[in-house]
């Protein structure tokens, strides 16, 4: 089967990765890339074959031909950067949110219900969050489920 992705490495990255097998503290999986790195520069086996050495998925093992490839070196060896969710209350959302809560609270109710405020509250773009986000942006912001009366008072001054 001719291979899409060709590993060819330099002596230098032969010698970093051989490093990283024989010596030192690297992860798992740092160790599983550079063993199928090796073994892949070598040309004599699939990539089946491969997988199978290392204890990784054929698929991966793939990936990992492509990656070094396209990307280089470096990127092959070290894991990617994964991708974070955005914030579901942010900053503007927050004042909206604290807004809220205290309104609820001056409308005579000792103690606001996170569930309440999540049915009430809808973020900037329309979306609606959870109780347990109401709450956690509560926490953060140092509000609590009912923030108190001298706190209250402290917020309405400053808007």
């Amino acid at each position: 089967m001719c291979k899409k992705y060709i590993v060819e490495l330099s002596g230098g990255e032969i010698q970093e990765l051989t490093a990283i097998l024989n010596r030192g503290k690297h992860p798992a999986q740092k160790r599983k890339r550079a063993h199928a790195l090796l073994l892949a520069s070598e040309g004599s086996k699939s990539d089946k074959e491969i997988a199978k050495i290392v204890l990784m998925n054929e698929q991966s093992v793939t990936e990992l031909r492509k990656r070094f490839s396209q990307n280089g070196f470096g990127m092959a060896l070290n894991s990617l950067p994964h991708r974070r969710r955005p914030k579901a209350i942010d900053g503007e959302n927050e004042a909206r949110l604290l807004a809220l809560a205290t309104r609820e609270r001056q409308e005579g109710r000792q103690q606001c219900s996170l569930r309440t405020l999540a049915r009430k509250f809808v973020t900037s773009d329309g979306r609606r969050v959870s109780h347990e986000t109401i709450r956690q942006a509560l926490k953060k912001m140092g509000a609590g489920a009912a923030p108190s009366s001298e706190w209250v008072e402290s917020e309405t001054n400053v808007i």
